[in-house]
């Protein structure tokens, strides 16, 4: 099974164009939900607002040359490795998960535009990444939900425990394990009926639900993490306030907000801010 293409065995059933048409649509579903995303949460104005800030407070100036070597330098740890995961078992699961879903986005794309029916033979190479790509987002996704997540791991909280923010990792797992028990059950009528109606089910949800989910947060991590590099490199950051020792008295007094798990590191987080559950990507 992992050389058929399911989208050429499924064009007997919807034409292909009506396949394409639904790629489309989710398309223009992410792009819209990220930027409605981004209006109703001020991400972009406060991101820009705080590098003006940032910027009035530099106490040098960055080279063309070196902001290109903050970006490779953004591209190659925080996107392409995330060496921002401290623990390991989280980084090879997020790595799996974000690599799976990559190859199993693209391929799909090429399968439904290029090779949508069995007149047009995909390449087995390809079709076999489909299935792979999709496999890794299983197991990466898997991994972090039954035995990564916080609230799982360290506070005993049963993993059927939902909140809002769960909504796109198990939309996202949704998809990838109902495409394979699709593809897998296409020679069985009723079940490849079933497992279809559920991938879509879950796609949809994935795509459209950008403005509720933590789809977003994708855009918008490697900009924040080039602009902390940026603002270390001006020497912006450098005229924080010290706060002190986050486990003195005095300063969780004078800080209450401050979460005292931060460790006993000088820390300029944390005043006024909720800070948002570590249990999802």
């Amino acid at each position: 099974m992992l050389d058929t293409n399911p989208f050429a065995e499924l064009s007997a059933m919807i034409p292909a164009a009506v396949m394409q048409a639904y790629v489309v649509a989710m398309f223009l579903a992410v792009v819209g939900g990220t930027i409605i995303d981004t209006i109703h949460k001020k991400s972009a104005q406060y991101f820009f607002e705080n590098a003006q800030k940032a910027q009035q407070s530099a106490r040098r100036t960055v080279t063309g040359g070196e902001k290109a070597s903050l970006a490779i330098a953004t591209l190659t740890n925080e996107v392409l490795t995330s060496s921002e995961f401290c623990n390991p078992q989280r980084r090879m699961s997020h790595l799996l998960t974000m690599y799976g879903f990559v190859t199993f986005l693209v391929t799909t794309v090429i399968l439904i535009f290029a090779y949508p029916t069995p007149a047009e033979a995909a390449p087995g190479l390809l079709v076999v990444l489909w299935h792979l790509g999709a496999l890794m987002v299983c197991i990466g996704g898997y991994w972090f939900w039954f035995f990564i997540r916080c609230d799982v791991n360290s506070e005993g909280n049963p993993w059927y425990r939902l909140v809002r923010a769960d909504l796109f990792i198990l939309s996202l797992l949704g998809t990838a394990t109902f495409a394979l028990l699709w593809s897998f059950g296409q020679p069985y009528v009723g079940w490849g009926t079933l497992f279809f109606a559920l991938f879509v089910v879950s796609s949809t949800m994935l795509f459209t639900t950008v403005l509720w989910s933590k789809f977003a947060h994708m855009f918008f991590k490697p900009a924040a993490a080039y602009q902390k590099k940026i603002t270390k490199a001006d020497g912006s950051q450098e005229n924080l306030p010290d706060l002190g020792e986050l486990t003195d008295p005095a300063v969780q007094a004078k800080y209450p907000d401050i979460p005292t798990y931060m460790g006993d590191k000088p820390s300029n987080m944390g005043l006024g801010i909720k800070r948002e559950s570590p249990n999802h990507y």
